[in-house]
């Protein structure tokens, strides 16, 4: 029995791949990923961080109220 796909793009993995084809995809996509770093890796950590922490001022600061 196998588990569950964890994500959408786990359900779009095909489940007939020889472990050859399936290593060559993760190849591919690393070299695609490195790629991407290359040419875009300062963009990307910014978008990334935006998405993490979305541009909000600080927390009202109340210097009299207690912990």
């Amino acid at each position: 029995m196998s588990a569950a796909p964890t994500s959408p793009a786990a359900a779009a993995v095909p489940k007939h791949w020889t472990p050859e084809q399936a290593l060559a995809v993760a190849e591919c996509l690393q070299a695609m990923r490195q790629a991407l770093w290359a040419a875009y890796g300062p963009q990307m950590q910014q978008a990334w961080r935006e998405q993490l922490m979305p541009d909000q001022g600080p927390p009202e600061f109340d210097p009299d109220e207690p912990f």
